[in-house]
Formats: C-alpha cells, structure tokens, sequence
C-alpha cells in the first residue's frame, strides 16, 4: 500500500506522544493530525498484511 511515491508525499512533522500543544498553531495541529492519521493507516496496512500471513499459515498446518 505504501510505497515510494507514497513516501515523498506523506506529512513529515513528527510528534511525540504526550508532547506540550500549548505552542503549536492550529496549522500545526491540522498537520500533525494528518501525520497521525497516515501513520495509523500504514500500522493498520501492515497488521492486515500480517493477520493474512497468520491465517494463511494456520490454514497450511491445520490437519
């Protein structure tokens, strides 16, 4: 799902966990959010493909 181009173009701020947001702006915010949101969709691609893996392994051992 992710790959190069996707990599060039995807939001490079970088946020710590439970960092101040007293001094970020609202663009900051939005940016931020955006990052979150892109890095929670690219850990959700990488579980599917590793649920599948699971699965499809089960499915080659089960007797």
């Amino acid at each position: 799902m992710f790959d190069e181009a996707e990599r060039a173009t995807r939001p490079r701020n970088v946020h710590e966990i439970g960092q101040d947001l007293s001094a970020l702006s609202v663009s900051d915010l939005d940016e931020r959010i955006e990052a979150l949101r892109w890095e929670i969709a690219r850990l959700e691609e990488d579980r599917r493909r590793k649920q599948a893996s699971q699965e499809a392994a089960r499915a080659a051992f089960k007797f």
